[in-house]
């Protein structure tokens, strides 16, 4: 029985790939590399072999996620430098424990952690009011916050401006799969694309009013409507592949009968 062929992926192609992905020129990224855009040339068609600290520094010139740093480290036969540890592991006890304290700091309204691919990691009391009236099917390990959102059998069923709030974050995720190149942001995104409301239209662009600030979620909450805007956090300097794909994302009142609901 023949030995089966393992295929190795290719420094240079890996970089072209990013810096194409991030529209920047072999001139421009030598440039902000400080070498030559004949060497970066080199690098992508493999006559050249770049050091462990050139490949770490066209990574951050290119701002490469942690993940996808490793890749190109093993492709230029270096060992992976960013460990990906377990969220629920001994070594993350003191990022858990700052993620509780947002949490909880941020009650009485919702918050939740979510991965790289918007699966729930954790959320505090207030965010239960998302589950209610759910699927079981939908509340299955991992649960996916964005996948909630738009879902007509979830959010996506009782948002009172579904197709703003649809025209809004589609576009993001898809961005978002092109900026992390992780496919399973393009599985999601073309996913959600594929839900079908009957009796909304959903071809239509967002454009605010004069008065308006942020583009809001207007929610049916049993006889009541809820009108609240979300941030987005993340750690500022992880050096952990893990803790580098978090985000906390926070719900927050957007008038003052939903503010009133949750106090």
């Amino acid at each position: 029985m023949g030995a089966i062929a393992m295929h190795e992926e290719s420094f240079g192609d890996l970089l072209r790939s990013w810096r194409q992905r991030r529209r920047v020129s072999q001139l421009d990224l030598a440039i902000e590399a400080e070498v030559s855009a004949r060497h970066i040339s080199f690098l992508e068609t493999g006559r050249a072999r770049p050091s462990r600290e050139m490949v770490m520094k066209l990574a951050e010139e290119l701002d490469v996620p942690l993940r996808h740093r490793n890749r190109l480290l093993v492709a230029a036969g270096f060992a992976p430098v960013f460990r990906e540890r377990d969220v629920a592991g001994p070594e993350m006890d003191v990022v858990r424990q700052a993620l509780d304290k947002i949490l909880a700091g941020h009650e009485p309204y919702p918050a939740v952690v979510v991965d790289l691919a918007w699966n729930l990691v954790a959320a505090n009391q207030a965010a239960a009011m998302f589950m209610d009236g759910v699927p079981d099917h939908l509340l299955k390990d991992p649960v996916n916050i964005m996948r909630l959102s738009l879902h007509p059998e979830a959010m996506g069923g009782r948002l009172l401006n579904l197709a703003e709030v649809r025209a809004h974050l589609l576009p993001g995720l898809r961005r978002q799969a092109e900026v992390t190149g992780d496919g399973r942001l393009t599985e999601l995104h073309d996913e959600i694309a594929g839900y079908r409301y009957p009796g909304i239209e959903l071809n239509v662009a967002v454009v605010p009013s004069p008065a308006d600030i942020l583009l809001p979620f207007r929610i049916r909450h049993g006889d009541r409507v809820l009108s609240m805007f979300t941030t987005i956090a993340t750690f500022g300097t992880p050096v952990d592949v893990t803790a580098s794909e978090l985000a906390i994302e926070t719900f927050w009142p957007n008038d003052e009968e939903t503010m009133a609901f949750f106090r």
